[in-house]
Parts: C-alpha cells; structure tokens; sequence
C-alpha cells in the first residue's frame, strides 16, 4: 500500500484494480496517485510507456505501466484481454487520455479534426467498450469519463469541443445500458486545471483565465482526482448519468 494508505488507514478502494489512460502527467497522473492512495492497484495506461513507469511506481499497491494509444480499436481489445488475463477483474475505469490541435474554424485541417476525434471520443468508446463488456460479466463496475468544460463550446476548438460533447453523450447513452449490470458511468468537466500544459500558456492568457474563476484560483490535479476517488467508490453506487462540472465556478 502507498504510504498515505498506511498512515491515515483509508482504503475505500482496497481489492480494486483500476485502469486509467493518459495518465503519466497531469490530471491523469493526479487521478492514478489518487485512487492509489485510497487503496487501489492501477493500470497506468499511455502511449508515454517511460513516463507511465515513473507514475506507477509512485503509486505502490503493485501498479504497472501498460504502453496504450486509444485511439486504435485493435491495441485497445488486445490490452484490455491481456490485463483480465493479468488481474482477474478490472473494476474502475477512468478515461483521461486527450490531445488538443486548436486551430480556427476556417484554418483547422482534416488531420487536426480527425486525430483529436480519434483520441478524445473514439478512444474513450473503445475503452467503454471493452472494459464495459468485462464489467458486464462481473456484474459491477465504475467508470468515469474525462470531458471538459469546453464541450459547451470554445473559439477555436471546434475539433475538442465535438469530441468532449460527444463525451457526454456517450456517458450518459452507457449509463442507461448498463446501470442493471451494477456498472455506473459518469462524466467529469475540469476547468482551467494547473498543469503542465496550461502553465505552457504566455503569462498574459494564464492570468485572463484566473479572471473568470470566483474562486479567484486555478483548480489543481488533486481537485479533479478527488472528485474521480469519489464517484470510483461505493460511496456514489447511486450516482451515475451525470455530468459534474469541477471548475471554481468557471464559465466559459
């Protein structure tokens, strides 16, 4: 167990093994620490495999690293069997991986359509999609999608907007399927979120979005991965379909 674990003795998650994408950095990596921290093995899924390393091993509760693009339907079926084949069971699932290409509507190309589509929704959808089945047969399961705050809309991401959109749709269509199975499925929104990529941001356009934010701050991975321990317990066995915002009071 993580040291936390053994220090506070809180362990909501203890006998779970949960697989979070994009999880070597950021949010993600927030996500992993987390859920470790309540008691969970994790599956640190990223096409970054060196990177994912360094996030499992600061998980304990005997992680591991699984090299993983989403966005190919065959890497997704053949991982997601390996891992059964591994661990027995998968029972969290949290879908964080994400790319970004923004661009303006009339300068955006197919390429920068197509690939954020790829990775944002349609690897989300293999990743519900096979782990979803497994949980089926196991008659439980948890599983929370990563979207943002930008799938109400944003200027110039047409491309991140439609696939965090798509995101909630997608949530809220497998909650109703597979709610009798015992498998709840929830979105998340994060806001303006202090990481690596926002802090890439000129100091100018960093500080214009602190301005929109009543809380008067940026929200940090540890925000947003409390969130996700929460909805990944059986504390939120009630809550499922839903679309929860987690932004300071940020608005678009």
């Amino acid at each position: 167990m993580t040291a936390s674990v053994e220090a506070h003795g809180y362990a909501p998650l203890a006998g779970k093994n949960a697989v979070v994408t994009g999880a070597s950095r950021g949010i993600g990596e927030g996500i992993a620490r987390k859920l470790a921290s309540r008691g969970a093995k994790v599956v640190v899924a990223d096409v970054n495999l060196s990177a994912a390393t360094a996030t499992a091993d600061a998980c304990g509760n005997d992680s591991f690293a699984v090299e993983l693009n989403v966005a190919d339907p065959d890497a997704v079926r053949d991982s997601v069997s390996d891992l059964v084949d591994k661990l027995g069971h998968i029972d969290i699932l949290v879908n964080n991986a994400g790319i970004n290409r923004d661009a303006m509507l009339h300068k955006m190309t197919d390429e920068e359509w197509d690939a954020v589509l790829a990775v944002d929704l349609s690897g989300e959808f293999y990743m519900c999609r096979e782990i979803g089945t497994h949980m089926r047969g196991n008659g439980y399961g948890r599983i929370v999608n990563v979207a943002s705050a930008s799938w109400m809309g944003n200027i110039g991401q047409t491309n991140y907007a439609a696939a965090k959109g798509g995101v909630v749709s997608l949530t809220r269509s497998i909650a109703k399927e597979l709610a009798r199975k015992n498998i709840t499925a929830n979105a998340i929104c994060p806001g303006f979120i202090d990481t690596e990529m926002t802090r890439g941001m000129p100091q100018h356009l960093f500080d214009a979005q602190l301005d929109k934010i009543p809380l008067g701050r940026a929200g940090q991975p540890e925000d947003v991965a409390n969130l996700v321990a929460f909805l990944a317990s059986d504390d939120a066995a009630y809550v499922t379909g839903e679309v929860i915002n987690i932004g300071g009071g940020y608005k678009l």
